[in-house]
């Protein structure tokens, strides 16, 4: 991954759009990453993950309703508080 800082990248922000077709470009204010720069095909393909994780952890939500694997409000609070 190509690390730039803030001032680079807006200076050479037409280098910048070259690289992110190659590859990630990531962008750094103060030291601290701020921003990652991806090709428009690679974050389609990051969403179309996002999507697909989304939809397996509501089916798996679902069928754990129907096989009565759920717990009420507190309970489940308790559990999260727990961790």
């Amino acid at each position: 991954m190509e690390i730039l800082n803030a001032s680079d990248a807006k200076r050479e922000f037409g280098e910048v759009l070259i690289k992110a077709q190659r590859g990630s470009v990531r962008i750094n204010r103060n030291g601290k990453p701020v921003v990652v720069v991806v090709s428009a095909t690679e974050y389609a393909q990051l969403e179309a993950l996002k999507e697909k994780h989304l939809e397996e952890v509501i089916h798996e939500g679902i069928a754990n309703l129907q096989a009565g694997k759920v717990s009420n409000y507190k309970t489940a609070i308790d559990r999260l508080r727990k961790r």
